[in-house]
Protein backbone atom coordinates (compact mmCIF):
# COMPACT_ATOMS: atom_id res chain seq x y z
CA UNK A 1 0.00 0.00 0.00
CA UNK A 2 1.56 3.61 -1.65
CA UNK A 3 0.62 6.69 0.87
CA UNK A 4 -2.02 9.28 -1.06
CA UNK A 5 -2.86 13.09 -0.17
CA UNK A 6 -5.34 13.55 2.88
CA UNK A 7 -4.37 9.96 4.21
CA UNK A 8 -3.54 9.54 7.85
CA UNK A 9 -0.47 8.43 9.00
CA UNK A 10 1.19 7.29 12.35
CA UNK A 11 5.34 8.38 11.43
CA UNK A 12 8.23 7.96 13.48
CA UNK A 13 11.32 10.74 12.06
CA UNK A 14 14.40 12.49 12.78
CA UNK A 15 15.43 15.72 11.69
CA UNK A 16 18.73 16.86 11.31
CA UNK A 17 20.99 19.76 10.45
CA UNK A 18 22.69 18.37 7.08
CA UNK A 19 25.90 19.72 7.74
CA UNK A 20 26.79 18.77 11.21
CA UNK A 21 24.90 16.12 11.47
CA UNK A 22 22.78 18.18 14.84
CA UNK A 23 19.40 16.50 15.41
CA UNK A 24 16.67 19.14 15.94
CA UNK A 25 13.53 17.55 15.70
CA UNK A 26 13.09 13.76 16.54
CA UNK A 27 9.83 11.40 18.17
CA UNK A 28 12.56 8.57 18.09
CA UNK A 29 13.32 7.67 21.90
CA UNK A 30 16.79 6.13 20.83
CA UNK A 31 17.52 9.45 18.58
CA UNK A 32 16.47 11.68 21.99
CA UNK A 33 18.63 10.33 24.02
CA UNK A 34 21.21 12.67 22.33
CA UNK A 35 19.43 15.58 22.64
CA UNK A 36 17.41 17.78 25.60
CA UNK A 37 14.57 16.11 24.82
CA UNK A 38 12.40 14.09 27.74
CA UNK A 39 12.34 10.29 25.81
CA UNK A 40 9.35 10.05 27.93
CA UNK A 41 7.01 12.27 26.58
CA UNK A 42 8.07 10.71 22.91
CA UNK A 43 5.05 9.40 21.02
CA UNK A 44 4.69 8.59 16.95
CA UNK A 45 3.15 11.68 15.19
CA UNK A 46 -0.08 11.18 13.37
CA UNK A 47 -0.73 13.52 10.26
CA UNK A 48 -3.14 13.97 7.26
CA UNK A 49 -0.29 14.02 4.33
CA UNK A 50 -0.24 16.98 1.98
CA UNK A 51 -1.49 19.75 4.81
CA UNK A 52 1.62 20.97 6.04
CA UNK A 53 2.14 19.39 9.09
CA UNK A 54 5.32 18.46 7.80
CA UNK A 55 7.97 21.01 6.34
CA UNK A 56 6.53 21.18 2.80
CA UNK A 57 9.88 19.36 1.34
CA UNK A 58 9.06 16.51 3.77
CA UNK A 59 5.07 16.63 3.54
CA UNK A 60 6.13 15.89 -0.33
CA UNK A 61 8.04 12.98 0.08
CA UNK A 62 5.78 10.87 1.83
CA UNK A 63 3.40 10.49 -1.37
CA UNK A 64 3.86 7.48 -2.64
CA UNK A 65 5.98 5.76 -0.27
CA UNK A 66 5.39 1.73 1.33
CA UNK A 67 4.62 1.27 5.14
CA UNK A 68 7.21 0.19 7.71
CA UNK A 69 10.32 1.32 4.94
CA UNK A 70 12.19 3.38 6.05
CA UNK A 71 13.70 6.29 3.66
CA UNK A 72 16.16 9.03 4.19
CA UNK A 73 15.34 12.95 2.26
CA UNK A 74 17.69 15.82 2.12
CA UNK A 75 15.67 19.41 1.84
CA UNK A 76 16.81 22.45 0.79
CA UNK A 77 15.94 25.75 3.17
CA UNK A 78 13.38 26.80 0.57
CA UNK A 79 11.53 23.45 1.08
CA UNK A 80 12.37 23.16 4.66
CA UNK A 81 12.01 26.16 7.10
CA UNK A 82 12.68 28.50 4.28
CA UNK A 83 15.69 31.22 3.20
CA UNK A 84 17.53 33.68 5.97
CA UNK A 85 15.57 36.57 5.73
CA UNK A 86 17.58 39.86 6.20
CA UNK A 87 14.76 41.95 7.24
CA UNK A 88 14.15 39.69 10.07
CA UNK A 89 16.83 40.82 11.49
CA UNK A 90 15.56 43.89 13.94
CA UNK A 91 16.86 46.60 16.56
CA UNK A 92 14.23 46.28 19.63
CA UNK A 93 14.39 48.18 23.04
CA UNK A 94 16.27 46.24 25.42
CA UNK A 95 13.25 47.53 27.95
CA UNK A 96 11.22 45.12 26.54
CA UNK A 97 13.15 42.00 27.60
CA UNK A 98 13.71 43.85 30.87
CA UNK A 99 9.95 44.22 31.39
CA UNK A 100 9.67 40.25 31.19
CA UNK A 101 12.72 40.07 33.82
CA UNK A 102 14.91 39.12 30.80
CA UNK A 103 18.82 40.38 30.19
CA UNK A 104 19.43 39.74 26.65
CA UNK A 105 22.81 38.40 26.34
CA UNK A 106 24.97 37.46 22.59
CA UNK A 107 23.41 34.09 21.49
CA UNK A 108 20.84 33.79 23.68
CA UNK A 109 17.68 32.10 22.07
CA UNK A 110 14.13 33.12 24.17
CA UNK A 111 10.56 33.21 23.37
CA UNK A 112 9.12 36.80 22.59
CA UNK A 113 5.40 37.15 22.05
CA UNK A 114 5.09 33.51 21.53
CA UNK A 115 8.14 33.44 18.73
CA UNK A 116 11.40 31.93 18.85
CA UNK A 117 14.12 34.56 18.58
CA UNK A 118 18.28 35.37 18.81
CA UNK A 119 19.82 37.49 20.52
CA UNK A 120 22.80 38.95 18.35
CA UNK A 121 23.78 41.64 20.64
CA UNK A 122 22.81 44.04 23.40
CA UNK A 123 23.88 47.56 24.43
CA UNK A 124 23.44 50.76 25.43
CA UNK A 125 19.30 49.93 25.63
CA UNK A 126 18.92 48.44 22.09
CA UNK A 127 18.62 44.54 21.44
CA UNK A 128 19.59 42.96 17.95
CA UNK A 129 17.16 40.74 17.35
CA UNK A 130 16.88 37.78 14.71
CA UNK A 131 13.42 36.71 13.80
CA UNK A 132 14.80 34.30 11.86
CA UNK A 133 13.21 30.65 11.95
CA UNK A 134 16.50 28.89 13.92
CA UNK A 135 16.77 26.11 10.89
CA UNK A 136 16.08 29.26 8.66
CA UNK A 137 18.78 29.05 5.85
CA UNK A 138 20.01 25.65 6.99
CA UNK A 139 19.76 22.36 4.76
CA UNK A 140 17.72 19.08 6.75
CA UNK A 141 17.91 16.04 6.34
CA UNK A 142 15.10 13.35 7.89
CA UNK A 143 15.03 9.64 8.17
CA UNK A 144 11.87 8.41 8.81
CA UNK A 145 9.63 5.30 8.89
CA UNK A 146 5.22 5.13 8.23
CA UNK A 147 4.57 2.33 11.12
CA UNK A 148 0.77 2.14 9.93
CA UNK A 149 -2.10 4.46 8.11
CA UNK A 150 -5.03 5.31 10.61
CA UNK A 151 -8.51 5.06 9.59
CA UNK A 152 -10.13 5.67 13.14
CA UNK A 153 -12.35 8.85 12.71
CA UNK A 154 -11.35 10.18 16.53
CA UNK A 155 -8.20 9.18 16.26
CA UNK A 156 -8.16 11.29 13.31
CA UNK A 157 -10.10 14.49 15.28
CA UNK A 158 -7.59 13.82 18.32
CA UNK A 159 -4.29 14.17 15.97
CA UNK A 160 -5.21 17.10 14.20
CA UNK A 161 -6.67 18.71 18.15
CA UNK A 162 -2.92 18.06 19.03
CA UNK A 163 -1.37 20.14 16.25
CA UNK A 164 -3.83 22.78 16.01
CA UNK A 165 -5.20 23.46 19.78
CA UNK A 166 -2.04 21.70 21.29
CA UNK A 167 -4.79 20.19 23.57
CA UNK A 168 -7.18 17.62 23.58
CA UNK A 169 -11.34 18.50 23.76
CA UNK A 170 -13.74 16.05 24.48
CA UNK A 171 -16.29 16.05 21.27
CA UNK A 172 -20.12 15.06 19.63
CA UNK A 173 -19.37 13.89 16.28
CA UNK A 174 -22.96 14.09 14.40
CA UNK A 175 -22.95 13.44 10.72
CA UNK A 176 -20.97 16.07 9.78
CA UNK A 177 -20.66 18.58 12.65
CA UNK A 178 -18.30 17.98 15.15
CA UNK A 179 -18.83 19.89 18.53
CA UNK A 180 -16.14 20.48 20.91
CA UNK A 181 -16.46 21.02 24.52
CA UNK A 182 -14.56 24.04 25.24
CA UNK A 183 -14.02 26.41 28.21
CA UNK A 184 -14.97 29.97 27.53
CA UNK A 185 -11.38 31.17 26.94
CA UNK A 186 -10.87 28.65 24.22
CA UNK A 187 -14.20 28.87 21.76
CA UNK A 188 -12.77 31.75 20.14
CA UNK A 189 -9.17 29.61 18.86
CA UNK A 190 -11.44 26.80 18.02
CA UNK A 191 -13.61 28.94 16.04
CA UNK A 192 -10.45 30.46 14.50
CA UNK A 193 -8.65 27.07 13.33
CA UNK A 194 -12.33 25.24 12.26
CA UNK A 195 -11.61 25.49 8.61
CA UNK A 196 -8.64 23.60 8.91
CA UNK A 197 -10.86 20.39 10.12
CA UNK A 198 -13.24 21.09 7.27
CA UNK A 199 -10.48 21.42 4.90
CA UNK A 200 -8.46 18.01 5.87
CA UNK A 201 -11.88 16.22 7.24
CA UNK A 202 -14.90 17.30 5.85
CA UNK A 203 -16.30 18.20 9.06
CA UNK A 204 -18.17 21.40 10.25
CA UNK A 205 -16.72 22.42 13.41
CA UNK A 206 -19.18 23.72 16.44
CA UNK A 207 -18.43 24.86 19.73
CA UNK A 208 -20.24 24.11 23.09
CA UNK A 209 -19.24 26.11 26.26
CA UNK A 210 -18.65 24.10 29.56
CA UNK A 211 -17.97 24.71 33.20
CA UNK A 212 -13.71 25.51 33.47
CA UNK A 213 -12.45 22.96 35.57
CA UNK A 214 -11.55 23.68 39.07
Amino acid sequence: MVINKNDFIEIEFTGKITSTNEIFDTNIKTDAKETNVDAKKIKPFVLSVGHKMLPKGFDDDLIGKEIEKSYTINIKPENAFGKRNPEMVKMVPTKLFHEQKIEPTRGMQITLDGQLVKILSSDRGRTLVDFNNPLAGKEVTYTYKINKTITDQKEKIDALQEFLFQKVFKFDLNDKTITFKVEKQFEPFVKMLGPKFEEILGLKVESEVVEEKK
